[in-house]
Parts: C-alpha cells; structure tokens; sequence
C-alpha cells in the first residue's frame, strides 16, 4: 500500500492534500464559530468570477482570480449582522448567487472560459508540480504562523460573532480583516489544486465532526487536523486504489470520518444516559 506513495505525483498529490487540510481545518473552527459556513462557496465562486474575468478580456487568469478572492474576502470583512432577524450566511448567499450569475454571463461570451472554470471547480491535484507545492506550503505556513501567534486575537473576535455582540467591533477590525483575508489567501491558492468542493469539505467537516467528539477548545483544533490528515491520507489512498477522481474520494473519506464522529458521540450520550 505504502509503496503506492514512492511515485512522485501520487507523494505529491497526498503532501498537497495534507497541507490543504492542516490549515483548512483550523481555519474551519472560526467558521464553523461565525456560522459562516458558506464562505468558502462564496470566495470560490468569487474566485471564479475571476477566472471568467480573465477568460472574457484574455488576461492571466491566475492574477485576476487571485486579486477576485482579495478583494472579495476585504469587502466581506465589513459584513457584520447585529439584527437578529437576519444571519450573515444569508448575505453570503446573496454574494455567491450573484457571482455565479456574472460568472454564467461570462463565460457564455468567452473562448475557453469553461476549461479554465472546470479547473477551478474540481482542481486536479495529481497534477500539482514541485513548484506549486512549495508555494503553497509556505503561503499557508506563514498563515498558521500568524493565526499561530495571534492565536488570542483571533479567538476573541470569533467569541464575538458567535455570541452576536458585534456593535462594538466597530467598522473595520484588523483582526477580522486579516481573518477574511487569511481564509480568502488559502482558499484560492487551494481551490486551484484541490477544488472547491474539497475544499469547502476540509473548512467544515473535521471542525464539525471534532466538536462532535469534544467540548475542549483546543481539543477541537487539535482533532480536527488531525481528522484532516486522516481523510487526506485515506482519499488519496481510495482514489488510486479503484481509480476513482482524487477531490470527490477524499470528500467522501472525509464523509466517513464524519459518520465516525457522529457514532462516537452517540456511543458518549448512551453511556452517560
């Protein structure tokens, strides 16, 4: 099995799978915490809308979705939703449901628009080089360096807006600007390889299925990259095993985690009761 792993793409594939999923995972808790869930599809589709742009006026398609996500995470950073009426995940949907609309749009008056947008949407991280791996491991190292660092301060602003006590944030906070654009940064970057429903499968999936298994804070991040490597390791696995695509079988392994998460804490309420 472990032989598989010695071919260049396969390693490289798995390492690319694993890096996503560290950093994604984290980042997952302030999601998951914010209720935000959708942010990832939104920026994604965001991040779409780029390469649309960039398909329709002939431009690098890279930059422009890359600059897309940016700017998109910065405006986002202003949403705050203090009227209990509402929930900010309703104003993210209104954003991906735009965006998707441009993005249609776009693409129906551009050459090869749809090949650029295939890649996108589903990634191909057997394809990723040496290049891209590097890259992307040290943009996202240097973000779980910050988020590492500044640990207390970005806790405290998730507290805030899972709590809904966010009339004093004020208009701009550095701390919640830095954490949109630090989850725009790594989604883009991820998207390109992996694709955005892995994506948006590592943002949510072991953070929920960690909150399922402990009430500790820090257990919680811990177990969710770990769950993260896990359905990494095991995805990349199934998919050369019975040639499935990559993206889809490490979503659905990241399903079976989850399904195993969701036993464990069965099995907790039974034994308490």
């Amino acid at each position: 099995m472990f032989d598989l792993f010695s071919l260049e793409f396969i390693r490289n594939a798995l390492l690319a799978s694993v890096v996503m999923g560290l950093l994604l995972s984290y980042l997952g808790v302030h999601v998951v915490g914010r209720g935000i869930v959708f942010v990832d599809l939104a920026l994604g589709q965001i991040s779409m809308l780029g390469v649309a742009v960039a398909a329709y006026f002939e431009m690098d398609p890279l930059i422009v979705s890359v600059t897309f996500t940016l700017v998109g995470a910065f405006l986002m950073s202003f949403i705050k939703v203090s009227d209990k009426r509402l929930k900010l995940e309703s104003i993210i949907g209104i954003i991906y449901a735009v965006s998707s609309a441009v993005t249609v749009l776009l693409i129906s008056k551009a050459a090869h628009g749809d090949a650029d947008i295939q890649e996108v949407l589903f990634g191909s991280v057997f394809t990723v080089t040496n290049q891209q791996l590097v890259s992307m491991a040290v943009v996202f190292g240097l973000l779980g360096i910050m988020h590492f660092v500044f640990r207390k301060q970005f806790f405290a602003i998730t507290k805030k807006f899972e709590d809904r006590n966010v009339d004093d944030i004020g208009i701009f906070n550095v701390w919640n600007f830095l954490f949109y654009v630090s989850i725009g940064l790594a989604i883009v970057l991820a998207v390109r390889i992996g694709g955005v429903i892995p994506v948006f499968a590592f943002l949510v999936v072991p953070p929920v299925a960690a909150i399922l298994m402990t009430r500790s804070n820090a257990g919680v991040i811990l177990i969710a990259m770990v769950l993260a490597v896990i359905g990494s390791f095991a995805g990349i696995q199934f998919s050369v095993a019975f040639d499935f695509p990559a993206g889809s079988s490490v979503v659905a392994m990241l399903g079976v985690v989850f399904v195993g998460a969701s036993l464990v804490r069965l099995f907790r309420r039974k034994k308490e009761d």
